[in-house]
């Protein structure tokens, strides 16, 4: 069988691509090991839930990583890319409550040890399905080394960290107010709120003063929490109300009197410079409540209903609560007016419910001590960020922080490792689980119920995986990472936290770069999501048009930082793409003769396409290269993509055609060398975008060769850089396009051929048109060509065209049969008088033009400018034509 019917007609991604990736893992390329020799390149993959499913954000994020790690490993790198999947405490919780309840079986009833059997049952048969769907990807991560943030090592890793913590006093345990979920039903963490401008309404209360002396006016959005406030707060200098200070006032609907107290917090400009203070329900009042040792009333249950300390409104739901107390106070009057108000509301940012603040014992980090030296790492440029203007935003989270509330009221994630004693009440963090208290040596001790927030094992994730706190080979030769891939959407989730819990930790910056990639939107720009229903499942996509298609995709047109619509016409020229390269590589192939020895072609070989393409392809290599030491990935694909469509495809291989007709010529040897040489260099720098394909192609051309993803990454060759052949023929081809924009104007068919005339004052211009006869003949439709130094003797009906270096001159005559064109354009002039005449007649109608939609006769009109300007185009045209026709009658004449 020869070499041309082992290549399908069309490359087929069902068949090829699974085949492909386990070759690549049954070889172990994706599985380095800590080389003295090599340097090393560490990524660390962004672990996506086990709940989860692959979206287009994880094909775009996963795109990125694999084309950076693809790239160093072919640059000779010990390229590791660590991958690994994130427990997800409230959302894997959930789902499996979910799964439970409709099984008929409540978590509570089950206990804390039966419920963990089903979360692990559950994690073994689901956790795993969004690791086999970044194979799909083509993802080429170093799946032996896989991690998973419950494991035994990363377990011990969180339990060191915490401890370590606790004990320099930057852990505690203490009563704020926190971020509550009232659906998770667990507390959340100022960066796992998300805000937005919501309309909501101002209502304006009274409160009389207890000694019936008059009253104080002011205004809230959320009036359910006044049946926990404790007192009234005004600024102390502000005139208005300094004979209040002190005295009481009668909290409305509940009979209780409360304090007026003085605190700078108030904005005496606000409104009536006077507000409400509910330290339960509120973290700057829980602040004043500090300050004037109020008591903390909280008056709501765990899932946001109104708790016994409301009184009659006991049982309510908080929003049915503030419909009665509105209605209430309005029947007492005290209800002065609702105004509407557009107002920041929190939402918890795994189910979008609305959070309330609430007071509790948690425990916390304390923030500022490890935020300094991390906004310092990053202001040295120990770690930067790419787009640069994204620290902006990691400076503003870290400097304005606050205290990190870790403690999540949840059983799936790391339970923390403190226990109580149920004797003396002693809190004991430890390690390991103490036998005794050491106060009073009771073994009555209970550990505490809550786990850690997920994003507390995530923020260990650089360096725990490696195996920290153990002093491992890899850790030693991986860490600090090289590059951290993600989205701009979670640098203070995730990014910030890595950042200070690395410098804590080990001392040194997780990674010395951030590369921040946007959002993947529909093609109107919205953000994808389940309840627009315009989500795109890359899996879908991946089955119909391939792993390939997919990734060139994403990432053709894209730029570090900013947000892309995707479009199905895109995924469909990724897919062309694929076919026009596999065409190419059959037509190689095709043309290539068994064992043929290139060695021995020199320069002086080489053709001036040759030379062209050659130097062509260098400056490729240089600036792909430096594209992807920029990270400026979606320039690459484009300059990658332009070559090998145009350049190859459409121009070189249409060169070669004719020496590759001349059997047994070093003419055709030569061609076949450069199209073996360009192609497989070209492929290989797209490897990394387009891993499949390019492997394909490459075990074509080259039957012998190990995997092009342990090929050499290909640098640019002096030898082949012509910079004079270059802009000669760049130089041609503009001439060549320049025949071909008039041809397709004119509707000139590819068969007819015609004469050119070229002016140039350039001698080297005229050589290099003299030179290039050949592809005039065969790539422009020229059968003669006259080159001038001069304007003379050119037919005043020539098609004028410009040139870099020159004019070009396509004689009317040689384009079209003058005689028919002009027959065709009087009949097209005929009609358009017509048209004229009809619109003309209707718009002078004034029974159409005032009974008509406006519409309608605007339309009638808008018809008459055109066909105006029609019939003058085709009149400037025919009278061109004739001019022509007459020049040729002189000349036959």
């Amino acid at each position: 069988m020869s070499r041309i019917d082992q290549i399908e007609k069309s490359f087929e991604p069902r068949g090829h691509e699974h085949e492909i990736y386990a070759n690549w893992q049954e070889k172990g390329h994706f599985t380095p090991r800590p080389d003295p020799d090599k340097e090393p390149y560490t990524i660390v993959i962004p672990p996506p839930n086990i709940t989860g499913q692959l979206h287009m954000g994880h094909a775009l994020d996963n795109t990125l990583q694999d084309i950076l790690i693809r790239f160093k490993r072919m640059q000779g790198y010990a390229a590791l890319w660590l991958p690994g999947t994130d427990h997800a405490s409230i959302a894997t919780e959930a789902r499996i409550v979910e799964a439970m309840r409709q099984e008929g079986i409540d978590k509570e009833e089950l206990g804390r040890d039966g419920f963990l059997e089903r979360a692990w049952a559950w994690k073994e048969e689901y956790g795993g399905r969004i690791i086999d769907q970044l194979k799909r990807l083509g993802s080429s991560c170093d799946w032996s080394r896989e991690r998973f943030t419950m494991d035994e090592g990363l377990s011990e890793a969180v339990k060191e960290v915490f401890v370590r913590l606790y004990e320099k006093d930057l852990i505690y345990r203490g009563e704020r107010i926190i971020n509550w979920c009232s659906r998770c039903l667990t507390s959340i963490s100022d960066a796992e709120v998300e805000h937005e401008e919501q309309d909501g309404r101002f209502y304006h209360l009274r409160y009389p003063l207890a000694d019936g002396s008059g009253h104080l006016d002011l205004a809230t959005t959320r009036p359910e929490t006044m049946l926990g406030d404790t007192a009234v707060a005004v600024h102390p200098d502000d005139e208005r109300y300094q004979h209040l200070i002190g005295k009481q006032a009668v909290l409305p609907l509940t009979g209780r009197t409360i304090p007026i107290v003085a605190d700078t917090y108030v904005d005496r400009e606000f409104g009536t410079g006077v507000v409400k203070i509910t330290p339960a329900h509120d973290p700057n009042d829980f602040e004043v409540g500090l300050r004037h040792n109020l008591p903390t009333l909280n008056v709501m249950t765990e899932d946001a209903k109104i708790n016994e300390n409301g009184g009659r409104y006991a049982g309510l739901d908080r929003y049915e609560a503030r419909k009665q107390i509105v209605k209430d106070l309005e029947a007492e009057g005290l209800l002065l007016k609702i105004e509407p108000h557009q107002h920041n509301v929190g939402s918890c940012y795994r189910c979008n419910t609305v959070v309330e603040p609430r007071l509790s014992f948690q425990w916390f980090v304390r923030m500022k001590p490890l935020a300094e030296p991390a906004i310092e790492a990053v202001r040295q440029g120990e770690t930067k960020f790419v787009p640069e203007r994204f620290e902006k935003i990691y400076f503003n989270w870290m400097e304005n922080i606050r205290d990190w509330c870790i403690s999540r009221q949840l059983w799936w994630g790391h339970r923390i490792p403190a226990w109580y004693c149920e004797a003396c009440g002693e809190a004991i963090v430890s390690r390991e689980k103490p036998d005794t208290c050491p106060q009073c040596e009771s073994s009555s001790l209970r550990q505490d119920d809550d786990t850690l927030d997920t994003w507390f094992s995530s923020a260990l994730w650089p360096f725990s995986t490696l195996g920290w706190p153990e002093e491992t080979e890899d850790l030693e030769y991986f860490y600090p990472t090289s590059v951290l891939v993600t989205a701009y959407d979670i640098i203070f989730f995730w990014v910030a936290r890595m950042i200070f819990s690395a410098l804590e930790q080990t001392g040194k910056p997780p990674f010395h770069t951030v590369f921040i990639h946007g959002i993947i939107r529909d093609a109107q720009g919205r953000k994808m999501s389940k309840s627009l229903g315009n989500g795109i499942d890359p899996l879908e996509m991946i089955d119909e048009y391939g792993a390939d298609a997919l990734r060139f995709t994403l990432v053709n047109g894209t730029a570090p930082g900013h947000d892309q619509r995707f479009q199905q016409d895109k995924i469909e020229s990724g897919r062309n793409f694929i076919n026009k390269m596999w065409n190419a590589l059959r037509f190689v192939v095709m043309n290539l003769d068994d064992d043929t020895d290139f060695s021995d072609i020199s320069e002086k070989d080489l053709a001036l396409e040759d030379a062209w393409i050659l130097s062509t392809l260098q400056n490729l290599k240089a600036e792909v290269t430096a594209n992807l030491d920029k990270y400026e990935l979606g320039i690459a694909i484009g300059k990658i993509y332009s070559f090998i469509w145009d350049a190859y495809c459409d121009w070189f291989i249409e060169m070669s055609k004719a020496r590759l007709q001349e059997k047994g010529s070093r003419g055709r040897k030569t061609a076949q060398f450069v199209l073996v040489k360009v192609l497989s260099e070209a492929i290989q720098l797209l490897h990394p975008f387009m891993p499949f394909v390019s492997e394909a192609i490459w075990q074509h051309l080259h039957p012998d060769a190990d995997s092009i993803m342990i090929s050499d990454w290909p640098q640019p060759e002096t030898q082949f850089a012509f910079p004079e052949q270059e802009a000669a023929m760049t130089n041609l081809m503009e001439v060549i396009r320049s025949i071909r924009a008039v041809r397709s104007e004119l509707g000139v068919p590819p068969s007819r051929k015609a004469g050119l005339i070229v002016v140039s004052e350039d001698p080297a211009t005229r050589q290099r048109i003299e030179n290039g006869k050949v592809f005039l003949r065969r790539l422009a439709g020229i059968d003669s060509l006259d080159i001038q130094v001069k304007k003379t003797g050119i037919p005043t009906t020539a098609v004028a065209a410009l040139f870099p270096g020159g004019e070009l001159y396509l004689p009317l005559s040689d384009l079209i049969d003058l005689d028919q064109e002009i027959e065709r354009l009087k009949k097209e002039k005929e009609n358009l008088d017509q048209e004229l005449k009809r619109v003309q007649g209707k718009l002078a109608n004034e029974q159409f033009t005032s009974r008509a939609p406006e519409k309608v006769v605007q339309a009638e009109r808008d018809k008459l400018t055109q066909y105006a300007q029609m019939n003058q185009k085709a009149n400037e045209r025919l009278q061109q034509l004739l001019e022509a026709a007459k020049e040729q009658k002189e000349r036959v004449l």
